[in-house]
């Protein structure tokens, strides 16, 4: 049973919230955050700020306001910021990586029984109705984020400028984000009413009593900005990136495939502005492109494991990881599962490790700037031209689904009405995305069967 929350004239001791309880919280939302970031963050919501209590709506916004700023999944930093709050680092480290685990463990767990039955017919005929869905999806995604994000004709601009230089010049994704930052800088010096935030998370808009962490509660101790605290934090930080880092490299080799996830994963992590939709093109362009760690299918096949599967949809990097240890054969054929758990393994940490660093060091130092136009008009023009990027991915999915063999072959016919079947019941019926997968891949199960 949950305890009362104390008034707010006896909450400012952020500690007062019993860490075991916290603990089993976290450990409980790492099995359950299915949904995708908006499904996990209202989850968040409705036990932390309406049922427990423990964090006053106005304090919760606060904090996804700053995680909406940063590069990464915005619902597994929300975690790791408010488990810092109430219990220093300890409490950030037991959030975010309870957030994370389960799904790790499904993710390796699923991509074995696909490599190994991913032929047998009902696996098959499975994920023949699931990648359809997953089309939809990603068409679904990029409306949803174009109709937050897109604001003006200025933004709709930079995301059809965006989709230009990744769908006809074929640009690669770090340019095109670098290039959108930089725009954005510029406009925001010169025109900044174009690329004011435009966040749907300013306000609270209701009054759920007090909480633990009020309103008025005062800032602990330890959430106070100092540049000693951020010089260990970075310094700590950067030898948890640079040991593994450097011991891949001096004893595999640059040219390693591990090593190589080491740094590919490191920039992604780095460039998941707007998402995991938003990293997604990028993760495909080198893992399927210009590695070769998986095919165009497989890639498909992983995003449907992603959205199936609880946690942060970017967790699709530890099945990239898997399978790229695995169709290396990195340990010799007779451990190709120990290398893909290791890939697994090594895309995850490098992928996440930037998240911790950043609540960690950066909490203080960006709530404090976070509405200044100097920092939000870079990060507004990349959310823009993240639509362009990801209106690509979603006609490179619909290619593979409908042209299975290619341009050349015959449209698969009963694919496209799945995909149309999907795209409706996203759209005008407003199913949510286990529903369309589950009723997606019962379809395809009973097409490929019979």
């Amino acid at each position: 049973m949950n305890q009362p929350p104390l008034p707010p004239s006896e909450s400012s001791d952020v500690q007062t919230i019993p860490f075991w309880n916290a603990l089993k919280f976290w450990w409980k939302l790492g099995w359950i955050s299915f949904g995708g970031p908006a499904g996990q963050i209202a989850l968040m919501h409705q036990e932390l700020v309406e049922n427990k209590k423990w964090i006053s709506e106005k304090r919760f916004l606060h904090a996804l306001n700053y995680c909406m700023l940063l590069p990464g999944p915005e619902a597994q930093q929300l975690a790791t910021y408010i488990g810092w709050l109430m219990h220093k680092t300890m409490g950030a480290l037991v959030a975010g990586l309870l957030f994370i685990l389960p799904s790790l463990f499904l993710i390796i767990g699923l991509s074995w029984i696909y490599i190994q039955f991913g032929d047998v017919p009902f696996i098959a005929g499975l994920f023949y109705g699931i990648k359809p869905a997953v089309t939809a999806i990603v068409f679904h995604a990029t409306y949803r984020i174009a109709k937050r994000s897109l604001k003006n004709r200025i933004l709709w601009i930079i995301a059809a400028m965006a989709f230009i230089s990744i769908f006809i010049l074929k640009l690669p994704f770090p340019l095109i984000i670098l290039a959108a930052a930089l725009l954005g800088f510029i406009l925001g010096q010169y025109f900044p009413q174009y690329l004011s935030d435009t966040s749907q998370h300013a306000t609270p808009t209701q009054d759920y009593g007090p909480a633990y962490i009020d309103d008025h509660t005062p800032t602990p101790a330890h959430a106070m900005f100092k540049w000693s605290r951020l010089f260990k934090v970075v310094l700590f930080g950067a030898i948890l990136w640079c040991l593994p880092m450097l011991s891949l490299s001096l004893s595999l080799g640059w040219e390693h495939p591990y090593t190589q996830m080491a740094w590919f994963f490191t920039k992604a992590a780095l460039l998941t502005f707007g998402g995991a939709y938003a990293v997604l093109p990028y993760v495909y362009q080198g893992a399927v492109h210009h590695y070769g760690w998986l095919s165009a299918s497989q890639m498909i096949d992983g995003l449907a494991l992603g959205e199936s599967t609880p946690g942060p949809l970017i967790m699709i990097v530890a099945y990239v990881g898997f399978l790229g240890g695995f169709s290396q054969a990195v340990l010799g054929n007779e451990h190709v599962f120990l290398a893909g758990v290791i890939g697994a393994c090594i895309a995850t940490w490098f992928t996440f490790l930037f998240s911790f660093i950043f609540i960690l060091a950066g909490a203080p130092l960006i709530e404090s700037t976070q509405h200044q136009i100097k920092l939000t008009a870079p990060l507004t023009a990349i959310t823009a031209a993240v639509v362009g990027v990801i209106l690509n991915l979603a006609l490179f999915f619909a290619y593979h689904v409908l042209w299975p063999q290619g341009f050349s072959a015959e449209l698969d016919w009963i694919a496209l009405l799945l995909t149309l079947m999907a795209t409706a019941l996203l759209f005008y019926f407003e199913w949510n995305v286990m529903k369309v997968l589950f009723i997606s891949a019962v379809l395809g199960l009973l097409v490929y069967l019979f």
